[in-house]
């Protein structure tokens, strides 16, 4: 047995599972800045590339919240562990990819594997650590370790590719999931809703199509044109799709995802405040890549350190909004975030060609202070929209909100750009900034919706009574049930 006190052994398992998030965010932009190098060595041009990274944000985004909900249903520990498998999997394939095909079919196995690790990995968090007080805190690191895995891709990645080449992106991921499929064995118990909920299935199949062709728009849109008719076409099979899962899953008695949440303000907030968060990160990565590269002419690593402080404060500061969190609701942190995101960007909007890096640097400190002390309210709040027996419900839906702003920002700042010469690249990337700017300011709206401190939400809404089952202890070893 182990001797260590149930406190330590849960916290054990928010590690074990923070390993797989760390995963699944540093894959989604540490491919990014090798793709130049990606395209040299398979011999393939822009487009291409651009699937060999849109195919894996597509995949993942379609499949989060079914798996999340498949998880709560079959078993959570189960459901995490197969993730891993196929990620690990499917790393290997992309690391021995011999032609843009095959790596772009590989990709879209890891954007697989992945729908089963992030939000399964927070559900069996949400489950083990289930004190409010100690959870936000929880997710509080939880949300350092995603925000460190975005920022620092381009940092990994240039450091990679410099030292090994493309490859190396895909195999540094192969001991990572090794490691942590050992962990899991041995201290992640089993855990899944008490009294299984029915298969949803055409609720299922409509989100896939809602979301997966929400990004495919998003994706396409900037080189076929917004307004052409496979745009427009797309408009048009979102919307209906998005009014048939409305109708089907409003009566149906167990949906995947009740409308009810989404007449709770709070529960709203904390959607939207994802959405714009990533909109926010994602539009900053991408126009400082392509700002540094093509205006200042830096190295991808030179690029990964001036962004560097951006990392380090979304690892500092999202500990510290958990904490807030616990203790006064998620109010304040929201306002921080909002604050120094709307800061962050009104610096970056006056750049010129030859702004001081020390300059750019403190801007994008700012941002990362925002982005740090913004995802621990927006989880904490969505996950307490729903009882623990749906928590893999819970973590697919604020992780698709995610992925949908992460894919929007992409979209939007690559309009921006799309036609900029690098003379007036910096002029160009003005709109962008606003935005960021924008999506700021829209956090700030959307803390006045937040709970207020000492108010919990009602988590029987969608709900079974009595929550999750979660298997006796913490303990080591094979768990009853378990995978």
């Amino acid at each position: 047995m182990d001797p260590r006190p149930a406190t330590s052994r849960r916290w054990t398992v928010l590690a074990i599972c923070c390993l797989s998030l760390f995963l699944v965010g540093l894959d989604t932009t540490i491919v990014n800045v090798g793709l130049p190098s990606i395209g040299a060595g398979l011999g393939v041009g822009t487009r291409g590339l651009e699937w060999a990274v849109d195919a894996y944000t597509l995949v993942l985004a379609s499949l989060l919240i079914s798996s999340g909900a498949l998880a709560d249903r079959i078993g959570r520990r189960r459901v995490f562990r197969l993730g891993l498998v196929v990620f690990g999997a499917a790393s290997v394939a992309c690391a021995l990819a011999p032609t843009i095909g095959a790596l772009v079919a590989a990709r879209v196995a890891q954007g697989v594997g992945a729908s089963m690790l992030s939000p399964v990995a927070l559900a069996i968090v949400v489950n083990v650590i289930s004190e409010p007080k100690e959870r936000a805190r929880a997710i509080g690191v939880w949300a350092a370790v995603f925000g460190v895995s975005m920022a620092a891709g381009p940092v990994a990645g240039g450091a990679l590719i410099s030292a090994v080449g493309w490859r190396s992106v895909f195999w540094i991921n192969v001991p990572v999931v090794a490691a942590v499929l050992v962990l899991t064995a041995v201290f992640v118990p089993e855990s899944r809703a008490q009294r299984p909920r029915r298969l949803d299935a055409p609720g299922q199949l409509l989100l896939t199509v809602v979301v997966g062709c929400s990004v495919a728009v998003l994706i396409e849109g900037p080189h076929i044109g917004w307004d052409s008719p496979a745009a427009i076409a797309g408009y048009v099979i979102v919307a209906v799709s998005a009014a048939t899962f409305g109708w089907v899953e409003s009566r149906r008695a167990e949906p995947l995802v009740d409308p009810r949440l989404f007449r709770r303000p709070p529960f709203v907030a904390a959607v939207v405040g994802a959405v714009v968060v990533f909109v926010a990160l994602s539009a900053t990565l991408l126009l400082n890549t392509l700002y540094l590269q093509h205006a200042r002419g830096m190295t991808p690593l030179a690029v990964g350190m001036v962004t560097l402080p951006m990392a380090i404060a979304a690892t500092v500061c999202a500990p510290l909004s958990g904490v807030l969190v616990g203790r006064f609701g998620p109010r304040p942190p929201l306002a921080l975030a909002g604050g120094f995101i709307t800061a962050g960007g009104l610096c970056l909007v006056g750049i010129g060609d030859h702004t001081d890096i020390r300059s750019l640097s403190s801007a994008y400190l700012l941002v990362g202070i925002g982005f740090g002390f913004a995802n621990a309210p927006i989880t904490n709040t969505a996950v307490s929209g729903l009882p623990p027996a749906r928590a893999g419900v819970a973590g697919g839906i604020t992780s698709t909100a995610r992925q949908l702003g992460s894919a929007l920002g992409i979209a939007v700042a690559g309009s921006v750009v799309v036609d900029a010469s690098p003379a007036h690249f910096a002029q160009a990337l003005r709109p962008g900034w606003l935005l960021v700017t924008g999506c700021g300011l829209i956090v700030l709206v959307a803390t006045l919706m937040a709970p207020a401190a000492g108010r919990h939400q009602n988590p029987q809404v969608g709900g079974e009574p009595g929550g999750g089952r979660r298997t006796a202890g913490v303990g080591v070893g094979r768990q009853p049930g378990g995978g």
